[in-house]
């Protein structure tokens, strides 16, 4: 049975003795989706593990999606993405700024993102010390803490998610590589709403539901009052006390959260200094329905 060590920080949990490259029985699995809704980061390191195997654990948890642009993944396994900053013949052989800026993944979507499984195959390193870490921040611990009177104005109200804002954010960026989105792609990715507070499916708590990446208007209010409510949940939620840092190592397995959290790659290394992750994103078509949470875990929901 896998062991599993908290960090004792705001989030985050160390997971030993299993083996993610074979399939997990139910009473494995069931330990770590608890753990996950009281942790939100899941390390699981030493592991060696092909796309297939890491397509089939992520499947686990619910539906993988792929890429919008048909490119940068396992071409055998294309629910594997890839995120490097190599390049072959010229060319990237996978995304080479993926989430460099704070964010939920597929927020923007109806069918929200449920949990990212992040694989490192290849860590950057200046003078022995990796860089690349990934910042997180707790959405749960983010709306206990939230200003009542905030939370209470707040009830019931909705946002607006757009793909696009994060997208265009980084074509901005100097060096940028991303093309412009086709019509055809952004029609694939429409805006979405959703509830600003959120009741967490495994932990039944609420969580701040709204991120810098993609949050665009708070629906109910008039525009320049929805943009200074989103620059104060924003202010509020990425406060140093709410963030927790995951420093990678080569054969760590990262599964976090994205409904309990948001997280930003951290972008302090060079061309020359590489880095390759394989990645699988869940959507949360699974995890809201109460026949997929374990019996032990149901209450809480």
């Amino acid at each position: 049975m896998a062991t599993i060590q908290p960090t004792g920080q705001i989030l985050g949990a160390t997971v030993t003795d299993i083996d993610l490259s074979r399939p997990l029985g139910e009473e494995e699995f069931a330990a770590i989706l608890g753990a996950l809704g009281r942790h939100g980061v899941l390390r699981f390191p030493g592991q060696r593990i092909d796309s297939a195997a890491l397509r089939d654990f992520s499947r686990r948890f619910g539906s993988i999606q792929t890429s919008i642009t048909g490119r940068h993944h396992d071409p055998e396994v294309p629910e594997v993405g890839i995120l490097s900053n190599i390049k072959v013949d010229g060319e990237y052989i996978g995304i080479p700024d993926a989430g460099q800026d704070w964010h939920t993944d597929m927020s923007y979507r109806d069918l929200m993102g449920f949990v990212n499984v992040l694989y490192a195959v290849k860590v950057p390193r200046r003078d022995g010390r990796p860089l690349g870490n990934t910042l997180f921040a707790n959405m749960h611990a983010a709306y206990d803490e939230l200003d009542p009177a905030l939370k209470a104005r707040l009830a019931g109200m909705t946002a607006t998610h757009d793909f696009n804002k994060f997208w265009d954010k980084m074509r901005a960026r100097e060096g940028s590589t991303r093309p412009p989105l086709t019509p055809e792609q952004r029609a694939k990715r429409p805006p979405a709403v959703h509830p600003i507070f959120m009741t967490h499916p495994i932990t039944g708590r609420k969580v701040l539901y709204c991120n810098p990446g993609y949050a665009v208007r708070i629906n109910e209010l008039d525009e320049a009052e929805s943009d200074r409510v989103l620059e104060q949940l924003f202010a509020h939620q990425l406060q140093p006390r709410f963030l927790y840092t995951h420093v990678w190592t080569e054969g760590d397995v990262l599964v976090w959260d994205n409904l309990g959290t948001l997280h930003n790659a951290v972008p302090d290394y060079g061309p020359e200094e590489h880095r390759m992750m394989k990645r699988c994103q869940v959507l949360a078509d699974r995890v809201f329905r109460p026949d997929f949470l374990p019996p032990s875990l149901r209450r809480a929901a």
